[in-house]
């Protein structure tokens, strides 16, 4: 029997409905901040993931999944969103769109990862993205509306950590001194650390081995190399949230996993398992990066899988949506009034069941309970004969007679 490849996961209709009602509730989060939904492709040439993303980080160097096309050219599966949507941003020209352009996405991501409890090789992510904004506003503003999405899906338990890692311009002291830091026992960091330690040492506090962990602890840290404007602006941040009452730690040891964070970052983590849910932060070179002129950023994600878990655990009693109606019918004549009023019925929205395998009286109401229509409407002979038909409440048992037409029956199923 075929099976599916290792770290991919079916969803299935009993699980898909609950996955539907979060989604839904997440997008009506992000349209009320006027975010607009974006989709890009599955595949990017693989220099946007490594221009993008940075090659010296896990996602790069151990994590893509990439190969060459039939032309020859080296493609990488999307391994997250914020490269591929910034390079939709330049490609289309949406610079000359009114600033700042406000991007979502639901996407599925891979990454070739060891497969673990949360953490899958095909995985989901819903994102947003902020382009054209330097104001500590926009840092705010995608906070809150992160904030929102917990809130709105009624998720407890969750903290909101924050940090910031600086520019371009305060980094070259602080790499200095951290260079110096590490380089006294770099012989016994990981060979990845090792390969990181000249081009951008700032990812080996990022590195999840737990030598190299142990190694890291007392290093200095990026917020006490800050220069003018990069404190000013997170001291703002952190004011405003708290004028908006939501609670943050400031926590510097966060420098997020990939190369083209600037300035401040943030993770929300359950504090029942310590895991990160959400996490984002602002990107100002990613843009130029790209060949656009420079362009402030920020944005987030979230991996809808480790979501999903929670929105399940704290709203146990999420109601899949079931047939308002189930047509009983028997006979050529009656199987065609089945199909004009269902059909009818179906444009204004209604969920409606009939029989489609052409059974028994017994087996269609067996069948009608199995799926737990909410109401029962039987054509037979006589139903076709006088026009007249009953609607039965499959719970209460109650009956009302309609009309054998959409418009009567609809009238009553309200």
């Amino acid at each position: 029997m075929l099976q599916k490849p290792k770290g991919t996961k079916d969803l299935l209709p009993q699980e898909s409905y609950k996955w539907q009602l979060a989604e839904e509730k997440i997008k009506k989060v992000l349209e009320s901040y006027n975010f607009k939904e974006i989709r890009v492709p599955v595949f990017e040439h693989t220099e946007v993931f490594q221009r993008g993303v940075g090659e010296t980080t896990d996602v790069v160097q151990k994590e893509m999944y990439t190969f060459d096309d039939k032309g020859g050219r080296s493609i990488t599966l999307r391994p997250e969103g914020t490269a591929g949507v910034v390079r939709a941003y330049l490609e289309n020209g949406m610079g000359s769109m009114s600033t700042p352009v406000k991007l979502w996405y639901n996407m599925g991501m891979y990454r070739y990862e060891n497969v673990q409890k949360g953490r899958l090789r095909e995985f989901h992510q819903i994102g947003a993205e902020l382009i054209g904004s330097e104001s500590y506003l926009a840092d705010v503003d995608i906070i809150l509306m992160a904030n929102n999405i917990f809130k709105t899906l009624n998720i407890p338990n969750i903290k909101l950590t924050i940090n910031s890692i600086g520019c371009p311009k305060c980094r070259g002291k602080y790499q200095k001194v951290l260079k110096e830091f590490i380089g006294k026992n770099i012989d016994s960091y990981c060979d990845t650390c090792k390969t990181r330690f000249e081009k951008n040492p700032m990812r080996i506090l990022d590195c999840k081995e737990k030598k190299c962990k142990e190694l890291n602890v007392g290093a200095p840290m990026m917020i006490d190399y800050l220069c003018d404007e990069c404190k000013e602006h997170f001291e703002k941040v952190k004011s405003t949230l708290k004028l908006c009452n939501i609670n943050f730690e400031v926590d510097s040891s966060i420098v997020r996993g990939l190369d083209y964070y600037t300035k401040t970052v943030f993770e929300f983590i359950d504090e029942k398992s310590g895991l990160t849910v959400l996490g984002g932060g602002r990107y100002d070179g990613l843009v130029e990066e790209f060949g656009g002129k420079p362009t402030p950023a920020i944005g987030f994600a979230t991996g809808v899988e480790r979501l999903m878990e929670m929105y399940e655990e704290y709203n146990p009693n999420l109601e899949e949506k079931i047939p308002d109606l189930y047509i009983l019918s028997l006979g050529e004549v009656q199987n065609k009034k089945a199909i004009e009023i269902s059909e009818a019925l179906r444009i204004s929205e209604v969920i409606v069941e009939k029989d489609i395998c052409e059974r028994s009286f017994n087996a269609q109401m067996k069948y009608a309970n199995k799926i737990n229509a909410k109401n029962l409407l039987v054509i037979g002979e006589t139903e076709i004969q006088t026009d007249i038909a009953k609607i039965k409440n499959m719970k209460t048992g109650e009956e009302k007679e309609v009309k054998l037409n959409p418009n009567s029956i609809l009238e009553k199923l309200k």
